[in-house]
């Protein structure tokens, strides 16, 4: 039985956080935009596999979004 999970996550910068993002998706999922919402879906043969597979990819979003939003402050 294989596992399946879409994550959709609305942002102001949807192409710019969806390359960064894309290059490091496995065969296992697919990187769209959909009416300016990133959508990633992610498919695994086993839920430990796919519990990983979400976390990596949430992490990466987590920093792309960081990366990409000018108000970010650098403590500088």
């Amino acid at each position: 039985m294989v596992r399946h999970v879409t994550i959709r996550t609305e942002t102001d910068n949807p192409s710019v956080i969806a390359a960064a993002l894309t290059p490091d998706n496995t065969e296992e999922m697919t990187t769209t935009i959909r009416d300016g919402t990133i959508v990633t879906e992610i498919e695994r043969e086993t839920t430990g596999g796919l519990r990983t597979t979400v976390d990596d990819y949430v992490t990466n979003l987590t920093v792309a979004a960081q990366l990409t939003n000018d108000t970010t402050n650098n403590h500088e």
